[in-house]
Formats: structure tokens, C-alpha cells, sequence
């Protein structure tokens, strides 16, 4: 099997590459594990002063791997939404800046672990967003970690319809901080990684730790609440009804 996570080093900078692009970096277990992980080699590392994290192909990541989801029993749902909790801790624990290259579509846990990093580089055609409703799944983590920097009208928009915006709008509304085009995308968060590493690591360090203390106590409330309201709905049975059907569409089209 082909290693889930691609590293590459470029200086003291960090490529991070999501590594299934054949079904456009969706989030399976192991990618989650494999990806933890290498937050924390990252953070670690003394040879790294900044990371990039970005997705083979022509996605960031598409989000949670539904073949997990749809199959999840109602004792399952705990343990998944902790280690999802886990992935993005491990960005928000990182002491060294970390900037997201979305290159293509970033949808609910690929937003997420964007909305993790320091900054977002996009192209106006990416596509970026939550659908978990869609998915029959309360949106909660994603629309807390939304809350940090768009205003309520958009998140609301975002977090009820479970539609994706393009590139172009998530930049004009607050998600992406840096907009250029699609062939520039990563070199472009690759410059700010580099601009960052001039801010004397201490001051980063410290300013960073500083920016998680103010926004861990409504992170981790939302990851509870993340817990309840999942729970809540696997009860019901809907979410792994939605999710089986959308697997059964996309099936019966590759056949």
C-alpha cells in the first residue's frame, strides 16, 4: 500500500501531503492515524520550523471516508469523534506555524484540519465547506472552528446547507487568507511558511501557545458536544442510511 502521508523537506519548511487521491484524501483510520502522527514528528523535529500541509492530486482532502462512517455502530461513535478530535488537536498543538494548501475541494474534516492551521492558501476554484448535514450528521466542530473567522450569517449559511463555496467566496467571506491560482497555490503557502520562520521561534512559539489557550475551551466543548449530538443521531439511524445510499450511488455509477 502506498505510504498515506507524503513528507518532503524544502529547507526548515515541511511539505505535509495527504496521500489517497483516488478518492480525493478522504479521511479513513489509517490516514487519520498516519496523519496524527505526523503532527507530532513535525512538532518534534528540530530540523522543521514550519509545515505545509497539502493534498495529492486535485484535492485537499474531500473529508471523512464514508465507508468508516456509514458503518459505524452506536458503540463506535465515541471512540471515532475522539480520534478525529485527536488529528485536529495535533495541528492546533503544534508550536510551529503550519499553513494549509487547499488545491482543491476542503470538505468537513479537510476544512477542519485547514481551519487548524495558522492560514489557508487557495485558487478561486477550489471548493470548500461542511456538509455534514447532508450526510444526516449535526455540523458542530467544523461550525465552531468556522466561528474563529467568519461572522455568524456565513457560518450559518454554511453550516444548515452543508453546500460548498468556491475558492473566491471562502476568501471574500474570511476562510482563506491568501487567494492566487491553482498552479501557484503551493508555492505560495510555501513562501509564507518561509516568511514566518523569520519570527524568532520563541515568539512564535509563545504567541501561538497563547492563541490556543484563548480558543481551547470552546474547541473542546465543541468536540463534547460533537459526541452528544453524533450519538444522537446514529440513534435514529439516519446518518448511516444517507451515508449507505450515497455509497450505493457511487458504486452503481463506476459499474
Amino acid at each position: 500500500m502506498a505510504d498515506l502521508i507524503l513528507t518532503e523537506q524544502r529547507g526548515r519548511v515541511q511539505i505535509v501531503t495527504l496521500n489517497r487521491p483516488s478518492v480525493l484524501n478522504a479521511v479513513s483510520p489509517e490516514l487519520r492515524a498516519a496523519f496524527t502522527a505526523a503532527m507530532k514528528a513535525v512538532e518534534a523535529d528540530a530540523a522543521v520550523g514550519a509545515v505545509v500541509v497539502t493534498g495529492a492530486g486535485k484535492a485537499f482532502s474531500a473529508g471523512q471516508d464514508l465507508n468508516e462512517t456509514a458503518n459505524l455502530g452506536i458503540d463506535d461513535v465515541r471512540g471515532w469523534c475522539s480520534a478525529m478530535r485527536a488529528m485536529y488537536q495535533s495541528v492546533r498543538d503544534l508550536s510551529k506555524p503550519a499553513v494549509a494548501a487547499f488545491n482543491g475541494i476542503a470538505a468537513g474534516a479537510g476544512m477542519q484540519i485547514g481551519l487548524c492551521c495558522d492560514m489557508r492558501v487557495s485558487h478561486p476554484g477550489a471548493r470548500i465547506g461542511q456538509p455534514e448535514t447532508r450526510a444526516g450528521l449535526a455540523s458542530i466542530v467544523g461550525t465552531y472552528l468556522m466561528s474563529l473567522y467568519v461572522g455568524h450569517g456565513p457560518n450559518r449559511e454554511l453550516s444548515l446547507s452543508g453546500g460548498l463555496v468556491s475558492g473566491e467566496r471562502a476568501h471574500a467571506i474570511g476562510l482563506v487568507d491568501h487567494l492566487v491560482s491553482e498552479s501557484e497555490v503551493l508555492e505560495k503557502a510555501i513562501a509564507i511558511a518561509e516568511e514566518l520562520l523569520k519570527v524568532p521561534p520563541v515568539a512564535m512559539r509563545l504567541t501561538k501557545e497563547r492563541l490556543r489557550a484563548l480558543t481551547q475551551p470552546g474547541f473542546d466543548e465543541a468536540t463534547a458536544a460533537g459526541i452528544r449530538y453524533s450519538l444522537e443521531a446514529y440513534a435514529t439511524g439516519e446518518p448511516q442510511r444517507i451515508m449507505k445510499g450515497f455509497l450505493a450511488e457511487r458504486a452503481k455509477r463506476k459499474g
